[in-house]
Protein backbone atom coordinates (compact mmCIF):
# COMPACT_ATOMS: atom_id res chain seq x y z
CA UNK A 1 0.00 0.00 0.00
CA UNK A 2 2.74 2.31 1.01
CA UNK A 3 4.54 1.57 -2.98
CA UNK A 4 1.24 2.26 -4.26
CA UNK A 5 1.07 6.00 -2.19
CA UNK A 6 4.35 7.01 -3.10
CA UNK A 7 4.06 5.89 -6.70
CA UNK A 8 0.94 8.08 -6.88
CA UNK A 9 2.40 10.93 -5.29
CA UNK A 10 5.05 10.73 -7.89
CA UNK A 11 2.95 10.63 -11.42
CA UNK A 12 0.69 13.19 -9.86
CA UNK A 13 3.77 15.64 -9.11
CA UNK A 14 5.51 14.47 -12.69
CA UNK A 15 1.92 15.76 -14.17
CA UNK A 16 1.38 19.14 -12.73
CA UNK A 17 5.35 19.89 -13.65
CA UNK A 18 3.99 19.20 -17.43
CA UNK A 19 1.32 21.91 -16.68
CA UNK A 20 3.66 24.58 -15.23
CA UNK A 21 4.39 27.27 -17.52
CA UNK A 22 7.51 29.27 -16.72
CA UNK A 23 7.64 33.56 -17.37
CA UNK A 24 9.88 33.07 -19.71
CA UNK A 25 7.96 30.64 -21.79
CA UNK A 26 5.00 32.93 -21.92
CA UNK A 27 7.47 36.05 -23.29
CA UNK A 28 8.60 33.61 -26.15
CA UNK A 29 7.21 34.92 -29.91
CA UNK A 30 7.04 32.31 -32.89
CA UNK A 31 9.28 34.32 -35.26
CA UNK A 32 7.76 33.92 -39.16
CA UNK A 33 10.85 33.63 -41.04
CA UNK A 34 10.35 36.54 -43.82
CA UNK A 35 11.92 36.51 -46.91
CA UNK A 36 14.47 39.58 -47.15
CA UNK A 37 14.53 41.93 -49.61
CA UNK A 38 17.50 43.94 -50.81
CA UNK A 39 18.02 47.49 -51.06
CA UNK A 40 20.49 50.51 -51.19
CA UNK A 41 23.59 49.65 -48.81
CA UNK A 42 23.84 45.99 -49.56
CA UNK A 43 26.54 44.15 -50.72
CA UNK A 44 25.98 40.62 -52.86
CA UNK A 45 28.23 37.72 -54.01
CA UNK A 46 27.01 36.79 -57.44
CA UNK A 47 28.24 33.92 -58.54
CA UNK A 48 27.33 32.43 -61.87
CA UNK A 49 28.94 29.14 -61.84
CA UNK A 50 31.57 27.84 -64.73
CA UNK A 51 31.73 31.62 -65.85
CA UNK A 52 34.48 32.81 -63.06
CA UNK A 53 33.89 36.25 -65.28
CA UNK A 54 30.62 36.69 -64.73
CA UNK A 55 31.00 36.53 -61.02
CA UNK A 56 31.85 39.14 -58.39
CA UNK A 57 31.15 41.21 -55.84
CA UNK A 58 28.46 44.29 -56.22
CA UNK A 59 27.38 47.12 -53.95
CA UNK A 60 23.55 47.69 -54.43
CA UNK A 61 23.74 51.82 -55.52
CA UNK A 62 21.78 54.69 -54.07
CA UNK A 63 19.41 53.98 -57.71
CA UNK A 64 18.80 50.23 -56.26
CA UNK A 65 20.66 48.83 -59.02
CA UNK A 66 23.62 46.81 -59.62
CA UNK A 67 25.61 47.34 -63.02
CA UNK A 68 26.09 43.31 -63.68
CA UNK A 69 28.66 42.28 -67.14
CA UNK A 70 26.35 41.85 -69.93
CA UNK A 71 23.23 42.52 -68.95
CA UNK A 72 24.45 46.23 -67.49
CA UNK A 73 22.11 47.82 -64.91
CA UNK A 74 20.01 45.12 -63.20
CA UNK A 75 17.15 46.27 -60.85
CA UNK A 76 18.23 44.60 -57.17
CA UNK A 77 15.57 47.13 -54.93
CA UNK A 78 12.45 45.82 -53.54
CA UNK A 79 13.62 41.87 -55.14
CA UNK A 80 14.31 39.20 -52.56
CA UNK A 81 17.73 36.88 -53.61
CA UNK A 82 15.14 34.17 -55.21
CA UNK A 83 13.86 36.73 -57.38
CA UNK A 84 16.93 38.30 -58.15
CA UNK A 85 18.63 35.46 -59.11
CA UNK A 86 15.72 34.29 -61.43
CA UNK A 87 15.40 37.71 -62.87
CA UNK A 88 19.64 37.21 -63.93
CA UNK A 89 18.97 33.95 -65.15
CA UNK A 90 16.30 34.79 -67.46
CA UNK A 91 18.35 37.82 -68.88
CA UNK A 92 21.60 35.55 -69.34
CA UNK A 93 19.50 33.08 -71.54
CA UNK A 94 19.53 32.44 -74.55
CA UNK A 95 21.06 35.02 -75.70
CA UNK A 96 24.28 34.96 -73.05
CA UNK A 97 24.61 31.33 -71.85
CA UNK A 98 22.58 28.30 -72.68
CA UNK A 99 21.74 27.15 -69.26
CA UNK A 100 22.92 29.71 -66.42
CA UNK A 101 23.21 28.62 -62.78
CA UNK A 102 22.85 31.79 -60.92
CA UNK A 103 23.44 32.03 -57.07
CA UNK A 104 23.19 35.23 -54.67
CA UNK A 105 25.00 35.67 -51.02
CA UNK A 106 24.32 39.00 -49.30
CA UNK A 107 27.78 39.90 -47.87
CA UNK A 108 26.72 43.17 -45.67
CA UNK A 109 23.27 44.14 -44.98
CA UNK A 110 22.41 47.76 -44.49
CA UNK A 111 22.72 49.26 -41.04
CA UNK A 112 20.56 49.70 -38.80
CA UNK A 113 20.03 53.07 -36.55
CA UNK A 114 19.16 53.56 -32.72
CA UNK A 115 18.41 56.09 -30.93
CA UNK A 116 17.07 57.56 -27.83
CA UNK A 117 16.97 56.29 -24.34
CA UNK A 118 20.07 54.36 -24.87
CA UNK A 119 23.47 54.42 -23.38
CA UNK A 120 25.27 54.70 -26.97
CA UNK A 121 22.83 55.60 -29.31
CA UNK A 122 24.04 55.13 -33.21
CA UNK A 123 24.52 53.20 -36.55
CA UNK A 124 25.20 49.54 -36.50
CA UNK A 125 25.68 46.50 -38.45
CA UNK A 126 22.40 44.45 -38.83
CA UNK A 127 22.48 41.07 -37.81
CA UNK A 128 19.66 38.45 -39.29
CA UNK A 129 16.87 37.81 -36.83
CA UNK A 130 18.24 40.61 -34.34
CA UNK A 131 15.37 41.69 -31.67
CA UNK A 132 14.86 44.83 -30.23
CA UNK A 133 16.45 43.96 -26.62
CA UNK A 134 19.19 42.97 -28.53
CA UNK A 135 20.25 46.06 -30.56
CA UNK A 136 19.42 47.93 -27.24
CA UNK A 137 22.04 45.43 -25.54
CA UNK A 138 24.64 45.79 -28.14
CA UNK A 139 24.14 49.78 -27.72
CA UNK A 140 25.27 49.46 -23.85
CA UNK A 141 21.78 48.89 -22.78
CA UNK A 142 18.96 51.26 -21.70
CA UNK A 143 19.57 55.02 -19.81
CA UNK A 144 17.43 54.97 -16.03
CA UNK A 145 14.59 57.12 -17.85
CA UNK A 146 14.42 54.55 -21.16
CA UNK A 147 10.60 52.61 -21.29
CA UNK A 148 11.82 49.40 -21.05
CA UNK A 149 8.78 47.59 -22.79
CA UNK A 150 9.03 49.47 -26.36
CA UNK A 151 9.92 50.73 -28.66
CA UNK A 152 9.13 52.65 -32.17
CA UNK A 153 10.57 50.99 -35.37
CA UNK A 154 10.84 53.36 -38.43
CA UNK A 155 10.84 51.45 -42.08
CA UNK A 156 10.79 52.51 -45.25
CA UNK A 157 8.61 49.46 -46.81
CA UNK A 158 7.42 49.68 -50.60
CA UNK A 159 8.17 53.17 -50.80
CA UNK A 160 6.51 54.35 -47.73
CA UNK A 161 7.97 55.61 -44.31
CA UNK A 162 6.20 54.02 -41.66
CA UNK A 163 7.01 54.42 -37.36
CA UNK A 164 5.04 51.98 -35.17
CA UNK A 165 5.29 50.82 -31.64
CA UNK A 166 6.72 47.68 -31.12
CA UNK A 167 7.42 45.21 -27.71
CA UNK A 168 11.10 44.39 -26.96
CA UNK A 169 10.98 40.97 -28.62
CA UNK A 170 9.90 42.30 -32.09
CA UNK A 171 12.69 41.36 -35.12
CA UNK A 172 14.22 44.58 -36.62
CA UNK A 173 15.04 44.48 -40.30
CA UNK A 174 17.71 46.45 -42.43
CA UNK A 175 17.95 49.67 -42.54
CA UNK A 176 15.68 50.20 -39.49
CA UNK A 177 15.38 53.10 -37.37
CA UNK A 178 14.88 52.08 -33.56
CA UNK A 179 13.39 54.82 -31.28
CA UNK A 180 13.78 54.24 -27.35
CA UNK A 181 11.37 56.83 -26.14
CA UNK A 182 11.55 57.90 -22.37
CA UNK A 183 8.79 57.01 -19.75
CA UNK A 184 6.67 59.33 -18.26
CA UNK A 185 6.10 57.63 -14.77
Amino acid sequence: MRFLSITTIALLSVSLLGCAVSPAMNETKIVQNIEYRLGTGDKLRLTVFGHEKLSGEFNVGSNGNISFPLILDTKVSGLTTSELEASITQKLTPDYLLDPKVSIEVLNYRNIYILGEVRTPGEYPFIPNMTVKQVVAIAGGYTYRANENTAEITRLSQGAITTKTVDTLSIISPGDTLTITRKWF
